[in-house]
């Protein structure tokens, strides 16, 4: 059995029901991670979801953060945060589904190297790690947002970008002991075209200039990594009108 699973930051579920629903109709995922659906749960639209096929589960706030995994399968949310780590951010979803634990993730932005969020942002992470060290019963994936572009050929212009969040050493660092858990950025695992990204500012035509940051990963356990078959940025929800800043990034599977 072949199983699309995908992620996409939303920034604002509200503002883009319309984009979500018709991006659902084409690409047909099995699964789907969102981020940024800024809603309270009594909010979620819950009814407008299940009415395209898909259970839901969902973790919200009002404006900000906010997230939710749409599967076609059964699903039964067991997270919502890390485990102690007391957060009122709305930032995890934990769910299984599909014979798989799927762990939606809003990584902290960081704001500025240096800053309270971004010391805020490393103790998240270093939290999350700690949460996902003991080896996982079933195959896992961890996806969303993560705001961290892994490498410099994730970043159109390092060099413009050193010294900034989303890029700096020990937010790599981070990101790389997550890895070293045994998970696999499967978007690495295939040939992809060069300049590749998941995010463009809504400034200075960032988009139309591909001026982007590849920071929407999909990361599988070693074993479930092997099995998928392929993976691709979608850019054309980013030519919308009114789009999300993100993108959706979708992996197969062969489960």
């Amino acid at each position: 059995m072949s199983l699309s699973i995908a992620t996409w930051n939303v920034n604002s579920l509200r503002v883009r029901l319309p984009q979500l629903r018709e991006w659902l109709a084409g690409a047909n995922p099995d699964v789907v991670a969102l981020q940024e659906t800024k809603l309270p749960d009594a909010d979620f639209p819950r009814a407008e979801i299940e009415a395209l096929g898909y259970q839901v589960a969902f973790s919200g706030q009002r404006t900000y953060n906010g997230v939710a995994v749409l599967s076609r399968q059964p699903l039964t949310a067991d997270a919502v945060e890390i485990p102690g780590f007391p957060d009122e951010q709305r930032r995890v979803l934990a769910v299984e589904t599909a014979g798989l634990r799927v762990i939606d993730l809003y990584v902290p932005n960081g704001q500025a190297v240096g800053s309270d969020k971004y010391d805020y942002k490393l103790r998240w992470i270093d939290a999350l790690a700690q949460w996902l060290a003991p080896p996982a019963p079933i195959p896992t994936l961890l996806l969303g947002d993560f705001n961290i572009a892994p490498e410099d050929r994730d970043v159109h212009d390092p060099k413009a970008w050193e010294g900034s969040v989303h890029v700096s050493p020990a937010e790599r660092e981070s990101l790389r002991e997550l890895l070293g858990l045994g998970f696999v950025d499967v978007f690495r695992r295939f040939e992809q075209p060069e300049k590749s990204y998941s995010w463009w500012d809504y400034r200075m035509a960032a988009f139309r200039r591909n001026h982007g940051l590849r920071i929407d990963l999909i990361l599988a356990s070693a074993a479930l990594a092997q099995r998928c078959t392929a993976c691709t940025i979608d850019r054309e929800p980013r030519r919308a009108e009114r789009p999300s800043d993100h993108t959706p990034v979708i992996a197969s599977f062969d489960i």
